[in-house]
């Protein structure tokens, strides 16, 4: 989970169409999924979390590890998912043969459910900057990863990538000065070449609740919830006026700075908390995460990129009592334990 640091007021973006150079890309239907964590000790079991995913028309979940006794009951249920590994298994594929992969899929994966449910392997989660010693070996654990899904001919349909924080960015404002960190750059440049050279996408963690609670004085909750207001800032002749579009075209605009031009951004977490902290609310939310559905299934977009569906995971299927740091971060789960929703958001 990343924070978005605000040396200076906040950018605010939202949407009026105009049209730009788009022959990188392509349209396509957002899908919106759900990550389910598991750094909790009152969780329900996952053949009950699965039933809710499915009573809910979710259709893709992200699951943070692999294990059996999570992975295996969704097999045959149809539900896409996004799977991440362990740390400690990062440098062991990226210093071994390609067959260490292929083993550790056909030991981890695979027995437990079909490739056909698997559309992305994560590998990696916010490194660059929580677990740098890991750094050095992301690209070449992807690669490897991406080579075995070659061998085993899955690589056309299991993109391999990994998931960062906003604050690989080391400047966000005015969000066409999107750079990334200076730090990450050495890591961060031979990914994104991977990615072009394989169709996926950069993967980024964005939560506008971050700028919100850190710099009240500059963003105000309408800007951060993605709520209409009369503010609107113009950059690049481009108007914004919601916080969450910024982030993505600021990562967009930090792209094309390192020559990357056509590659997709997915964000594989987003959210608000239900409480724990000034801000954090049930109808907050709500009106959230519902405004994030709305306009991934529109197809909307953002005003660098109108029209180009964006792939968008909330935080987090249950609340998760475990989770350490300020009492906020274990209240972001859409659902309580008990299975009933902390609030009616639609996903469909």
């Amino acid at each position: 989970m990343s924070f978005w640091l605000y040396t200076v007021p906040s950018f605010f973006i939202g949407i009026i169409p105009q049209f730009h150079n788009l022959c990188d890309f392509f349209a396509v239907e957002a899908t919106i999924g759900v990550c389910y964590g598991h750094v909790g000790t009152n969780l329900p079991p996952p053949a009950v979390a699965i039933n809710l995913i499915k009573a809910n028309n979710i259709l893709r979940i992200r699951l943070f590890n692999p294990h059996p006794e999570v992975l295996q009951p969704f097999s045959g249920t149809g539900i896409e998912l996004l799977i991440g590994g362990p740390n400690e298994i990062i440098p062991i594929l990226a210093n071994s043969l390609v067959t260490t992969s292929i083993k550790w899929l056909q030991s981890n994966i695979f027995p437990y459910v079909s490739p056909n449910q698997v559309k992305y392997f994560v590998v990696g989660n916010e490194i660059f900057l929580k677990d740098p010693f890991y750094s050095l070996y992301i690209v070449p654990s992807i690669s490897k990863l991406y080579q075995a899904l070659q061998t085993i001919g899955l690589a056309t349909n299991i993109k391999v990538s990994s998931s960062h924080a906003s604050t690989i960015l080391s400047n966000s404002y005015p969000l066409s000065s999107g750079t990334f960190d200076s730090n990450v750059k050495q890591f961060l440049v031979p990914l994104l070449q991977f990615l072009s050279d394989t169709g996926s996408p950069l993967m980024v963690n964005v939560y506008p609740f971050f700028a919100y609670i850190n710099n009240p004085k500059y963003v105000s909750l309408d800007h951060a919830l993605l709520n209409k207001s009369a503010y609107i800032e113009h950059d690049k002749n481009l108007a914004y006026d919601n916080m969450f579009d910024a982030s993505i075209d600021a990562f967009v605009y930090a792209m094309e700075k390192e020559g990357s031009n056509g590659i997709p951004v997915m964000v594989t977490e987003t959210g608000w908390p239900t409480s724990g902290i000034d801000g954090a609310s049930i109808s907050n939310a709500f009106t959230y995460n519902e405004n994030i559905v709305r306009r991934a299934l529109n197809n909307v977009g953002t005003a660098k990129r109108p029209g180009i569906g964006l792939d968008i995971l909330l935080f987090d299927m249950f609340d998760e009592n475990g989770k350490s740091g300020e009492e906020f971060e274990k209240h972001f789960g859409i659902f309580g334990d008990n299975g009933i929703k902390a609030y009616n958001i639609r996903f469909n």
